[in-house]
C-alpha cells in the first residue's frame, strides 16, 4: 500500500466528451481498454454547441453510466462548450475569443450567467446518477465570475493546463500536462517535439495529465502519439488513476504527513 503511495502517476483525460465527438473516440478507448485496468477522466459537455443534449442521446448517456461502473471518472466541461457571449471589446480579449479559442465559454461570462450554468450542468450529473467531483473549463479559460461562483458551489477541484485547483480555496497542486494543437500538419509536428521535450522534463513528477482532443484523434499521427506515450509511461512503472482518484490519494499523503 505504502508502494503504491509513493507511485508516480498518470492521469488521461479526454475532453469535449459529447455524442458527436465519440466516434473520434471510440477507437482510441478501446485500444487503450485492450491495455487492461486503465481508468479515464471524461470530461462531459451536457449539451456541445448547443444541438446535442444529452436528454436526446439515451445510448450515449449509458455508455457515460458504464464507463463510471467500470472506475472512470465524469467531470463537468461547460455547459455548452462555445463562445456565445456578446463581442470582445479590446484586442486582448478578441484574440482569445476569435484566434486562440472560439470555444471559451467561461472565459467572459459574469458570476450569475456562471451559476445559472454550472448548477443546470450539476443537475444534468444529478439526473442520470453520474457522481460529480470536478469541473475544467472549456479552453482551461475562466473569467473572475467563474471563479466566484465556483467557490460557493459543490464542486471539489478545477484545473488549468499545469495545476489541479482544490475548490472553494482554489489551493493550486502541481500536475503538469501534456496538450496538442492537432490541426494542421505543422502544428501536430511542433507538438510532438514540444511534448517529448516536456515529458523528459517530467520524468520524475509525482503526476504527469495526458489531455487529449477529439481532433487528435482523427489524424493517425497524433493519434498514434498518445498511444505511444500511455504505453511507455505505464511501461515506466507510473500508475494511472483518475484526476478524483488522484486528488483523494495526494490529500491522504498529505493527512498521513501532517
Amino acid at each position: 500500500m505504502v508502494e503504491l503511495m509513493n507511485a508516480r502517476s498518470l492521469l488521461v483525460v479526454l475532453h469535449d466528451v459529447a455524442p458527436p465527438t465519440w466516434a473520434d473516440y471510440q477507437p482510441f478507448v478501446e485500444a487503450v481498454d485492450a491495455l487492461g485496468e486503465v481508468p479515464l477522466t471524461w470530461l462531459v459537455v451536457p449539451n456541445f454547441h448547443k444541438h446535442n443534449g444529452l436528454d436526446a442521446h439515451p445510448g450515449f448517456r449509458r455508455l457515460l453510466t458504464r464507463r463510471v461502473a467500470r472506475g472512470d471518472e465524469l467531470a463537468l466541461h461547460g455547459y455548452f462548450h462555445c463562445d456565445d457571449a456578446p463581442s470582445a471589446n479590446n484586442p486582448r480579449d478578441w484574440f482569445m475569443r476569435r484566434v486562440y479559442t472560439h470555444e471559451g465559454e467561461f472565459y467572459s461570462l459574469s458570476r450569475e450567467a456562471v451559476w445559472t450554468r454550472l448548477r443546470a450542468g450539476i443537475e444534468v450529473f444529478r439526473r442520470f446518477d453520474w457522481p460529480l467531483e470536478g469541473f475544467v473549463a472549456p479552453a482551461w479559460l475562466m473569467s473572475d465570475g467563474t471563479r466566484e461562483a465556483l467557490r460557493q458551489l459543490p464542486l471539489n477541484y478545477t484545473s488549468d493546463p499545469q495545476h489541479l485547483y482544490r475548490l472553494p480555496d482554489f489551493t493550486a497542486i502541481d500536475a503538469p500536462g501534456l496538450v496538442w494543437s492537432a490541426r494542421s500538419a505543422w502544428r501536430r509536428g511542433l507538438s510532438k517535439l514540444v511534448s517529448d521535450h516536456r515529458e523528459q522534463r517530467w520524468r520524475q513528477a509525482p503526476v504527469i495529465r495526458l489531455g487529449l482532443h477529439p481532433v487528435d484523434m482523427r489524424h493517425e499521427f497524433s493519434r498514434t502519439y498518445w498511444l505511444q506515450t500511455l504505453k511507455r509511461l505505464l511501461d515506466e512503472g507510473r500508475v494511472p488513476m483518475t484526476k478524483a482518484g488522484w486528488l483523494a490519494s495526494h490529500s491522504d499523503r498529505i493527512g498521513r504527513a501532517a
